[in-house]
């Protein structure tokens, strides 16, 4: 096992003011956090470090007035991971109808997220 440790920088999206965030990193663990002028900017870099996206797509809809149904992921998932959960859900078709906040994919690559459905979709 390795001792490097190495400095990242990088701006913070999480409010309008765009903290500059110098992050002091050994071994994929964060050792000090500089320059963030709120709390919000500890987690973020935190998930930076292991970076985590929401996954936002659509998803083939049988028997509904829409071809797709818009969802998203209950939890940010490593980013690493949205090529394969994007192949997994290319091949998933839920059944009409479809209410915003159903779930649609459960424990998506078990990673314990889900997957949940942001618009209606109406039977035809």
């Amino acid at each position: 096992m390795s001792n490097a440790t190495r400095t990242l920088t990088f701006t913070c999206i999480i409010c309008p003011i765009g903290c500059r965030l110098k992050v002091l990193v050994r071994d994929s663990a964060i050792i000090s956090i500089e320059g963030n002028r709120c709390p919000r900017g500890t987690v973020y870099a935190q998930n930076e470090i292991n970076p985590k996206r929401t996954l936002i797509t659509v998803i083939k809809v049988e028997g509904g007035n829409l071809p797709v149904v818009s969802v998203k992921s209950s939890e940010p998932i490593p980013k690493s991971l949205i090529p394969k959960a994007m192949k997994a859900l290319s091949e998933v078709t839920v059944q009409a109808p479809i209410k915003v906040g159903d779930i649609v994919i459960q424990n998506l690559l078990d990673l314990g997220v889900n997957i949940v459905a942001t618009r209606n979709v109406e039977e035809t």
